[in-house]
């Protein structure tokens, strides 16, 4: 197939390059042109890659489609102080427009990228409340295009995921250069929290599973969940972490509060990705052994 891949550059984006092209898909990635594309060195020469800032959506399309799918992975969290506007352009108007393109060029699938942390807007969060808010509004936009266009929309809501190649600043490998030190300490929360920690891998195979099934889903749009189904503790991770690197550090759990409507639990149902045949295969054991060893290459 030919897939137009955005947000390649990234953590769960480079290893869904990798996965596509190991699949024989022609890749077409679309990318900043000011991004930083070393997470993609290897690959680089088997990859077609476009700017969205130097090219419009319909070019592309005309250039290296007809496209058979396109996964959106791209985003914008809100961290590096992004305007609300930049929030929306980045999460809602860049998306919209790109759907749009599908419709009119004939694509018949859109693979978007949601996250599970959203439903703390219900609860009153306000931490990355613009973030949470742009992805809930542009899963509703692509389940409307999905009924008024016909075209297929699969998204993808994913929970806590980590593996090697994330982005530093995130909270495994946060943790994980904490727990490297000798002698840290490491203020946290009460650790009450529960997460499901899904292995980048595995998340990867369930987007290549949509892919593969793409004209024997249920219906236009669907909400996949995708994560182990199982819910563990702040606490209990970091407690593994720390016993994964025979770390030295002090964990002080309570020295920090919890943030103004934290979600609490959250686990993904994963019963529509078992009916395409899906299952998780990495452990967290086997997935934080994995993690670390690339960190401690690196």
């Amino acid at each position: 197939m030919k897939v137009l891949l955005t947000g390649a550059t990234g953590f769960l984006g480079s290893h869904l390059a990798r996965a596509l092209l190991r699949e024989g898909h022609q890749v077409t990635i679309l990318k900043r042109s000011t991004s930083d594309c070393s997470r993609l060195e290897d690959i680089a020469s088997e990859l077609a890659a476009c700017d969205a800032d130097a090219a419009d959506l319909l070019s592309v399309f005309s250039r290296h489609g007809p496209f058979d799918a396109v996964i959106h992975a791209a985003t914008a969290y809100g961290r590096r102080d992004e305007s609300d506007a930049a929030l929306v352009e980045a999460n809602v108007l860049f998306p919209l427009r790109l759907l749009h393109a599908c419709c009119e060029q004939g694509t018949g699938l859109f693979v978007n990228t949601d996250t599970f942390s959203r439903a703390s807007l219900a609860a009153g969060a306000t931490h990355l409340a613009g973030y949470h808010l742009t992805k809930k509004q542009f899963a509703e936009w692509g389940a409307l295009t999905a009924k008024q266009h016909g075209l297929t929309f699969a998204n993808m809501r994913l929970e806590h995921v980590y593996g090697p190649g994330d982005q530093p600043d995130k909270f495994i490998p946060f943790i994980i250069r904490q727990c490297m030190r000798d002698g840290a300490r490491i203020a946290l929360t009460s650790g009450e929290q529960k997460r499901d920690f899904v292995y980048v891998a595995d998340v990867v195979e369930a987007y290549l599973l949509v892919l593969r099934q793409k004209d024997s889903l249920p219906a236009r749009y669907m909400d996949y969940q995708v994560g182990t189904g199982s819910a563990t503790t702040v606490r209990e991770l970091v407690e593994k972490i720390h016993s994964l690197t025979r770390s030295t550090a002090q964990l002080q759990f309570g020295a920090l509060a919890q943030r103004p409507g934290e979600l609490m639990c959250s686990q993904a149902d994963t019963r529509a990705l078992q009916a395409l045949g899906w299952q998780g295969r990495v452990s967290m054991e086997e997935g934080l052994a994995l993690t670390l060893q690339q960190t401690a290459k690196n």
